[in-house]
C-alpha cells in the first residue's frame, strides 16, 4: 500500500520513517522551472516520471521516497512504480505541488 501524505503532513511522516527521506519530484522540465519545492529536512530528486525506470539506480530502495508531481496522479504511478521495483517506503504527495503551495509554501507558484 503507498502511503498518501498531504504536503502539510510531509515533515511528520518523514520523521516517522527514522530516517532521511527524498521527495522525488516527477514533473517534466517546463514544470520544474514554473515552480520548484526548497529542501528542508529532505533531499530533493528530480527525475520525469518518463525516465524512472531508467535512472531507478540513482535511487536508494532503502531510503523512504515521497513522490512529487502537478496534483497527484503521475505522482502516483510512479510510487506504485518504486514500490514494485522493491523500494520499502514509498509515499505520494497528495495533491501534488499545488497543494504544496497552497499547504506548505505559498512562495511556491501555482500553475
Amino acid at each position: 500500500m503507498i502511503d498518501q501524505v498531504r504536503p502539510a503532513d510531509l515533515d511528520a511522516w518523514l520523521a516517522a520513517q527514522q530516517r532521511p527521506g527524498v521527495v522525488l519530484d516527477v514533473r517534466e522540465d517546463p514544470e520544474l522551472r514554473a515552480a520548484s519545492v526548497t529542501p528542508a529536512g529532505f533531499t530533493l530528486v528530480a527525475i520525469p516520471m518518463g525516465q524512472v525506470p531508467a535512472r531507478l539506480a540513482e535511487l536508494d530502495p532503502d531510503t523512504p521516497v515521497a513522490c512529487l508531481c502537478h496534483h497527484g496522479a503521475r505522482s502516483m504511478r510512479v510510487a506504485m512504480y518504486l514500490a514494485g521495483n522493491g523500494f520499502g517506503t514509498v509515499a505520494n504527495i497528495a495533491g501534488g505541488i499545488d497543494a504544496w503551495s497552497l499547504e506548505r509554501d505559498p512562495a511556491v507558484p501555482r500553475y
